[in-house]
């Protein structure tokens, strides 16, 4: 299998950050415009408008589980260790991760949300698993 094929799902999840980023400016732009925030508040990140507030939680959310899947596909990359079965893991946990943020960016239904979350957590930790068993040479 071709190793570069890794990086595939981190470029997808790079996408999400931004596309994260573009709806955080648009709700930020729209508070601002509509009176509901000024910008000097945006100095200091101490408030964010109602209107934005769950975008900039889901930005952070971006850059907390997702470090571990992106150290995990270098890892992959580095020790010759991607295949179809990790290739799959990964692309299956951005899905997750797409699911969350569109949970979170819409209707916020922490249900939804949570278990998008933690299937995500999952599928990342078998990937881990499966990359341990990779550096023992048992798969």
């Amino acid at each position: 299998m071709n190793q570069t094929a890794i990086f595939w799902p981190m470029l997808a999840h790079v996408l999400l950050v931004y596309i994260v980023y573009l709806v955080m400016l648009k709700r930020r732009y729209l508070a601002v415009k509509s009176g509901e925030a000024k910008i000097s508040q945006y100095k200091v990140r101490s408030t964010e408008p109602a209107s934005s507030v769950t975008v900039a939680n889901n930005l952070i959310n971006q850059f907390e589980l997702p470090v571990l899947f992106h150290v995990l596909c270098l890892a992959l990359f580095v020790t010759n260790g991607v295949n179809y079965v990790t290739l799959a893991l990964m692309w299956l946990f951005v899905v997750t991760r797409y699911v969350h943020a569109w949970v979170h960016l819409t209707r916020n239904y922490v249900l939804y949300r949570s278990r998008a979350f933690f299937l995500g957590a999952g599928i990342l930790l078998v990937a881990w698993i499966w990359f341990a068993l990779h550096l023992a040479g048992a798969v």
